[in-house]
C-alpha cells in the first residue's frame, strides 16, 4: 500500500471526513503540544527575521546567492535569521548565518514525504500541523523578507499581509526580493482586488520591492525588537516566560468549541471572496444563486459569516431552506455575522479560526478577493500540494479576474522560476457560471459517493493536517 495511505489510516489526518466527529480528544492534545513548545522554543530567541522562499531554489540560482549574503547581513549585526528549516531559500539563509557566526534557526514541517533540516541550521523544532509552524514561523518575526516561490510561499506572504491589514498583527516591515518576479503580483493586486475595493492600495505600496541582499537590509536594519509581553491580545502571538500558559489554555478552549461546532457536518461547501461585494453587484448574484443551489442539493453552505460574497452566499442558502453557517472573525467584543447565517461561531485568534473553516470542506468556491480570500486559496493549495490534504475541487470564479493570476501561476511559478510542476496548476478551475462551479461539485460529489464504502470512511478532518 502506498505511504501516504498508510499514513491516513493511521494517523487520520489526511482523508476526507466522512463521520462528521471532530471530537478526538488526541488532536487537540497534538496540537496544543505544539503549541508549547513552540513558544518555548521562540521565547530564547531576539531580533528575529523570517526569511521565505521556495524549497526548489538550486545552489546555482541567483537567489540562492542573495538569500546567503542576506543571512550573512542578518548574522554579522545580531539579527536572528528564522526560516522554514528546509533546502532552498531557506538553507540558503541559515547557510549565510551560520557562516557569520550568527543565530540561525529552522522551524521545520514533517510532510508524508520527508523533509530534511538542513545542516546549517543551530536551533531547530518541527512541527506536524502546517497551521501551527506558520503561527511560529510570523509571530516573532521584527521583519519578513519572502524570496521567489510556489503555493507555500504565497501561502505565508498572503497570511502576514492580511493579518497585518486586519489589525491582528502588528506591522513589520514586508521585503520581496526579486522584481521580476513579484512584480507581476503586485500588477494583479492593484489592477483587480484593489480595483473591486478588496485591498488597501497603500498596503500594497508600502512593500518594499528589491533585487539585492543589500537592498533588502537597508530595510530591516533599523528595526527594533519588540517586546516579548503577554497581554490579552490575540494579535500577540509571542511570550516569554511563564505568561504563555493562560494564553495556550485560550486556544485551546478555542478549538475545542471549534471542533464542536463542526461536529455533524459532512456534506459541505465553503465559499469565499470579498466583502466589498454589494447587493448589485454580479458577484453577489452569483454567490446567491450557488447558495440557493447547495440547498437545493442538501449540500451545507460555509462561509466566514461576513458582508458581501458570504452573505450573498449565506442568504442563497437561507432563503432557499438550507443550512447556512459562518465561522467569524471576533474584533475585541464584537462579532462580524450577517443576518442570514443559522448558526455561526466566533474566534479572536485568526489561526484558529482558519482551521475550522478549512476543516470540514469537500469543495471550495473562491470569488474575487483580497488578502484574505489569496491566503485561504493558497493555503489550501498548499495541503493539496504537500498531501496534507486530499484532492477536492477548488473553484475559481470569474475568469477576467482570475486569469491574470493563471497567467502568472504558469508563467512566473512554472516555467520561469521552477517553484512548482506542471501539474500543480491544475489543481484549481476557473469557471464562468455557477452552474459550471455546482456540475464540479456534483461530479466530485458522485465520484466519492461511488468509491465509498465503510472501508474506506476515516475520522479525521480534511484539512487538519
Amino acid at each position: 500500500m502506498h505511504k501516504i495511505q498508510v499514513e491516513a489510516q493511521k494517523d487520520f489526518s489526511y482523508a476526507l471526513n466522512e463521520t462528521g466527529d471532530y471530537r478526538e480528544s488526541w488532536r487537540i492534545f497534538r496540537i496544543m503540544a505544539e503549541f508549547v513548545e513552540g513558544y518555548q522554543f521562540l521565547s530564547k530567541l531576539e531580533r528575529e527575521v523570517t526569511i521565505l522562499g521556495s524549497a526548489r531554489t538550486k545552489v546555482e540560482n541567483i537567489f540562492y546567492d542573495t538569500a546567503r549574503k542576506l543571512g550573512k547581513l542578518l548574522g554579522e549585526n545580531g539579527f536572528t535569521t528564522i526560516t522554514g528549516g528546509g533546502p532552498g531559500i531557506m538553507e540558503a539563509a541559515n547557510r549565510g548565518a551560520f557562516e557569520a557566526g550568527g543565530k540561525s534557526v529552522g522551524l521545520n514541517i514533517q510532510l508524508p514525504f520527508e523533509q530534511r533540516i538542513n545542516p546549517y541550521v543551530k536551533e531547530s523544532a518541527a512541527f506536524y500541523y502546517f497551521f501551527t509552524r506558520k503561527v511560529m514561523l510570523t509571530s516573532p518575526a521584527n521583519a519578513f523578507v519572502y524570496f521567489p516561490g510556489g503555493f507555500g510561499t504565497m501561502d505565508e506572504f498572503f497570511e502576514v499581509v492580511d493579518l497585518m491589514e486586519l489589525g491582528k498583527m502588528d506591522r513589520s516591515p514586508i521585503v520581496l526580493v526579486g522584481k521580476e518576479y513579484w512584480n507581476p503580483l503586485i500588477d494583479f493586486l492593484k489592477n483587480k482586488s484593489c480595483s473591486i475595493g478588496s485591498v488597501p492600495q497603500y498596503d500594497v505600496d508600502s512593500w518594499h520591492v528589491v533585487d539585492t541582499a543589500q537592498e533588502a537590509f537597508e530595510f530591516i536594519k533599523d528595526t527594533k525588537d519588540r517586546t516579548n509581553s503577554c497581554e490579552l491580545d490575540p494579535s500577540n502571538f509571542h511570550c516569554k516566560g511563564s505568561g504563555v500558559d493562560w494564553k495556550i489554555f485560550r486556544i485551546m478552549a478555542e478549538l475545542v468549541e471549534g471542533f464542536e461546532f463542526l461536529t455533524g457536518l459532512v456534506e459541505d461547501v465553503t465559499v469565499l471572496g470579498t466583502k466589498s461585494a454589494k447587493l448589485d453587484s454580479p458577484y453577489y448574484d452569483a454567490a446567491y444563486q450557488l447558495g440557493a443551489q447547495l440547498a437545493d442539493h442538501k449540500i451545507v453552505t460555509v462561509t466566514g459569516g461576513g458582508p458581501g460574497i458570504m452573505e450573498a452566499a449565506n442568504k442563497g442558502a437561507f432563503e432557499n431552506g438550507g443550512d447556512s453557517i459562518g465561522i467569524n472573525m471576533q474584533f475585541g467584543a464584537k462579532e462580524r455575522v450577517n443576518p442570514y447565517v443559522k448558526r455561526s461561531i466566533g474566534f479572536q485568534f485568526p489561526f484558529n479560526r482558519k482551521l475550522i473553516l478549512t476543516a470540514p470542506s469537500k469543495a471550495f468556491v473562491f470569488f474575487p478577493g483580497g488578502f484574505g480570500t489569496l491566503h485561504q486559496l493558497f493555503e489550501i493549495l498548499t495541503l493539496i500540494e504537500t498531501k496534507k490534504m486530499p484532492k477536492i475541487p477548488i473553484i475559481l470564479f470569474d475568469r477576467e479576474f482570475w486569469e491574470p493570476m493563471h497567467v502568472f501561476i504558469k508563467k512566473i511559478f512554472v516555467h520561469k522560476f521552477e517553484t512548482i510542476s506542471d501539474e500543480d496548476d491544475e489543481m484549481y478551475q476557473i469557471v464562468d457560471t455557477v452552474d459550471s462551479a455546482m456540475g464540479l461539485i456534483k461530479d466530485f460529489r458522485k465520484q466519492k459517493n461511488d468509491t465509498s464504502s465503510p472501508d474506506h470512511s476515516a475520522r479525521g478532518g480534511s484539512a487538519l493536517g
